[in-house]
């Protein structure tokens, strides 16, 4: 009992003072490496915080009242709660706490706080519910928290199903589309406007067409006919926004507004209108995307006039272009990116489809006692492309300390999987997190080679998401790393028996979560935030410290649903949860304590191919080829 109050004390003392008193060093220690525009406003920034704090004091009092105990994760409430502000709000705290963070930054003026902090605190808590939160509320409870969206059933949509579209779909646009604004126009912004139309006249009066996908969104959720047609429109809607938003910030194509002079009503209105937006969040044209999504609703709800709504999606196309704020490049990006959300579940039902076949494709040859699987080929032009990408970021005089911590990973990787994983069965297994210990070692030394520690991590952060990529393919073949059970929709079946999920796991046969899938969804997103810090020449301990962050992010989350029965639980978390926790921890570190220049000019230099090659050669003999008929260390793969 003793050690049971001791224990809360110690974790709400860690929570409640002691995370905000780190979060609130961390903004002030970053300070000086985050340059992101912000204009300070204390009455904002105290409402939002007001309004995370009531939630934050309702989700607390809630749990203790209808629960029976404290919000903790280590010391549950015992009861379920589905009541008081869990009825509008499954994550009412975490929410809260997201709301607070940002609130306070603003009203400090903290760049930093707002852009730095307040994000990794939203994608922490989301992943803390996403990789333990649903999967130990289901295990304890039977069942996962409601869900923001309606449900997929064919009764008519409620207004409370309404009003959660306004509130968890809309709202969030809002409020991300005009952070992008607030952002400005990126240094090195490059005009998606072809020559042209910077020669055509604005025509004032197709603002009225312009302007009519605001009344068209905001009345869309008035008009679902059913709770499955509203369900269809939200995931779509959000499906845009993660597609079009990582496009806002990712890629610095700009729309400059053609200038006119306004003579009438319709161009004053224009006019206005531009005050409020920024050439910045244009490609893709989300007028487009928002536009072809309500059309869709619209004919669905009324089927003989789907056609219509239809010409009224291209009509609205048309006047990004006429009313001077899009180019034709944002409207093609626009009617490319509602396609693609529209058609989700075909290209969700491809990607699984071509991964189970990648994953029993196992295929090996042998050269008397040596064996050579296909599989090695991924890892290699992984390890092949990440080099050549570091070594190219580096610089033509740095190859030699990347090659050394390159070396290093390996070695770093085989030791890490020999202590953690090997076994009878797995004697020469790769860890990860071992790679990314001896990398971060191996760049230590660095300065031998005239070189700065900062510089080589900061490259390997810039291929290493590539290599990891390409290395989850590996995994598929050879079945580590893999999920556990999954929906027929969802799942890969492994009916190979070389594949590991066939001779060491129960689940041959079964759909189980495409975890490696999953890590190289991930990898594509960290690679391609990582690159936007390096070109826009962030400090070098900053890109390290993001991507260390943002791995450790993702990988909490893929491992609650990976399944390798192998994998020891501590503390109801998988070991590589906790490792990943650490990475996290590691990463906003380096972003705070680290103290280093620029990312220098990127140098495409052929020279730094051959060694990222002979490279390439060394991670598929290691990965690919090993002797079967041997038991010592370090020689079967399988």
């Amino acid at each position: 009992m003793a050690l049971n109050v001791l224990g809360k004390l110690f974790y709400g003392t860690a929570f409640a003072l002691l995370l905000p008193i780190a979060l609130a060093a961390w903004a002030w220690a970053t300070a000086g490496s985050v340059s992101l525009p912000l204009t300070a406003s204390v009455p904002w920034g105290l409402a939002i915080a007001a309004a995370g704090s009531v939630a934050m004091f309702l989700g607390a009092a809630h749990l203790w009242i209808y629960g029976g105990g404290l919000p903790m994760n280590a010391y549950p409430p015992p009861r379920y709660v589905a009541r008081g502000v869990y009825r509008l709000l499954p994550h009412p705290i975490y929410t809260g706490f997201a709301m607070l963070c940002a609130g306070l930054s603003i009203a400090a003026g903290s760049a930093s706080g707002l852009w730095l902090v307040s994000p990794m605190v939203a994608l922490g808590c989301a992943a803390l519910v996403l990789a333990y939160e649903r999967h130990d509320l289901r295990d304890r409870f039977g069942c996962s928290p409601r869900s923001l969206l309606p449900a997929d059933e064919p009764a008519p949509a409620s207004l409370p199903d309404r009003l959660a579209c306004y509130a968890f779909v809309l709202l969030p646009w809002v409020v991300l589309y005009e952070a992008i604004v607030a952002l400005g126009t990126p240094p090195d912004a490059v005009s998606s406007v072809l020559p042209f139309e910077r020669r055509l006249p604005v025509l004032e009066w197709t603002e009225i067409l312009y302007a009519s996908p605001y009344a068209a969104i905001a009345l869309a959720p008035l008009f679902a006919p059913t709770r499955r047609e509203l369900r269809k429109f939200s995931v779509r809607a959000l499906a845009a926004m993660a597609v079009v938003f990582p496009f806002f910030v990712a890629i610095p194509l700009i729309a400059p507004a053609r200038p006119f002079v306004p003579h009438t009503a319709a161009g004053r209105l224009l006019a206005w209108e531009r005050t409020l937006d920024s050439p910045a969040a244009a490609f893709p044209s989300f007028h487009v995307v928002w536009a072809v999504l309500a059309a869709e609703l619209f004919g669905g709800r009324w089927p003989r006039m789907r056609w219509l709504c239809r010409v009224w999606a291209v009509l609205v196309a048309a006047s990004c272009v006429t009313t001077g704020q899009h180019g034709v490049v944002d409207v093609l990006a626009g009617f490319a990116t509602a396609g693609l959300v529209m058609r989700g579940p075909a290209l969700w039902e491809a990607i699984r489809t071509r991964a189970e076949g990648v994953a029993n494709s196992w295929k090996e040859w042998r050269f008397g006692p040596v064996r050579v699987i296909n599989h090695g080929a991924y890892a290699g032009l992984g390890a092949f492309l990440a080099l050549w990408i570091a070594g190219m970021l580096a610089g033509p005089h740095h190859v030699a300390p990347v090659f050394t911590a390159a070396f290093a990973a390996v070695i770093g990787a085989a030791l890490w999987a020999q202590f953690v994983e090997g076994s009878p069965q797995l004697l020469r297994p790769y860890g990860f997190y071992g790679g990314l210990l001896g990398g971060t070692l191996g760049s230590l030394v660095a300065p031998l080679f005239g070189a700065s520690p900062w510089l080589v991590l900061a490259a390997f952060s810039a291929g290493g998401p590539w290599a990891q990529a390409m290395g989850r393919l590996r995994c598929l073949v050879q079945g580590c790393c893999h999920g556990r059970p999954a929906p027929p929709s969802i799942g890969i079946r492994y009916t190979h028996p070389r594949s590991r999920v066939c001779r060491l796991s129960p689940f041959a046969g079964i759909p189980i979560h495409p975890t490696p899938v999953y890590s190289i969804l991930w990898n594509a997103v960290v690679a391609v935030a990582v690159t936007r810090l390096w070109t826009l020449h962030a400090r070098l301990h900053l890109i390290a410290g993001f991507y260390f962050i943002l791995t450790g992010l993702g990988r909490f989350v893929e491992e609650a649903w990976r399944g390798e029965p192998q994998t020891p639980v501590l503390a109801r978390l998988r070991l590589y949860q906790w490792a990943a926790a650490a990475s996290v921890l590691a990463g906003a570190l380096m972003t705070a304590l680290g103290n280093s220049g620029s990312a220098p000019n990127p140098h495409f230099d052929w020279r730094a191919m051959l060694p990222a090659a002979a490279f390439g050669l060394v991670v598929w003999f290691a990965m690919g080829v090993d002797f079967p008929k041997s038991n010592r260390r370090f020689s079967r793969l399988v």
